[in-house]
């Protein structure tokens, strides 16, 4: 077994136990919401999903000017993981968003600031992936990939700070607002034990998709930096 496969196997065992203790302080240790009653356990999962997806997306930028600057595929492939990791867990919070707001709101969706922007960056790593297969160059899909996975980077601090900028139904931050009232000392542990716990799952699936999209393509070709010229040889043979 190689170092990696031995972190791996680390990370998902860490990724488990943090998991059992996250459900455990979520569903028995952190009391209801005194408003929201029963609905707002979703806390700790909603915002744990949201915060991984834009770390996801901060290592798909880092990665994509790492492909720039480099032209190595590996650099690339870690971009892509990223994105797939983003894009899963942005789709997972609009759903998990909206049974939260079913009981709240009284509707499963409305056109708030913060919805529509999370929707909007939804689409744009979608699009990500779309332009991978407009060409059968890989350096020419890596950087067209690049480029888009540097410009959707944009939209993620509007994302976050919509609920500040602009009149939102949506919960502004809690724990991140000095102005905020402190958050009940069990929910913040609960949300934290959540957080960890989506962090270390995160990392798990980021790592073994680098993992397999490397096996996939076993011969990383070099990017082109200047045409080699033909060397005939004796006998016709190039």
């Amino acid at each position: 077994m190689t170092r990696r496969r031995r972190v791996e196997r680390l990370l998902g065992v860490a990724a488990v136990a943090a998991a059992a203790v996250a459900g455990w302080l979520g569903l028995v240790v952190a009391p209801p919401d005194a408003v929201q009653g029963q609905a707002q356990r979703l806390l700790y999962v909603h915002v744990p999903a949201a915060w991984v997806a834009y770390v996801a997306f901060a290592w798909v930028l880092i990665a994509s000017v790492g492909y720039l600057i480099r032209r190595d595929l590996a650099w690339d492939r870690r971009a892509q993981a990223g994105a797939e990791l983003g894009v899963g867990l942005t789709a997972l919070t609009i759903v998990l968003g909206s049974l939260w707001a079913r009981p709240i709101w009284g509707v499963w969706w409305t056109w708030d600031a913060r919805l529509v922007t999370t929707v909007v960056l939804l689409l744009s790593y979608v699009g990500y992936a779309g332009v991978r297969g407009l060409s059968t160059d890989p350096h020419r899909n890596a950087r067209r990939a690049a480029a888009v996975g540097i410009l959707a980077f944009v939209n993620v601090p509007v994302v976050h700070f919509s609920v500040l900028w602009w009149r939102t139904l949506h919960q502004p931050p809690t724990v991140l607002q000095p102005a905020s009232p402190p958050m009940d000392p069990a929910m913040l542990t609960a949300l934290f034990g959540g957080i960890v716990a989506f962090s270390l799952a995160g990392m798990w699936v980021g790592l073994r998709r680098v993992r397999m999209l490397a096996s996939a393509a076993p011969v990383a070709a070099a990017a082109p930096t200047r045409s080699e010229p033909i060397r005939v040889e004796a006998g016709g043979r190039r």
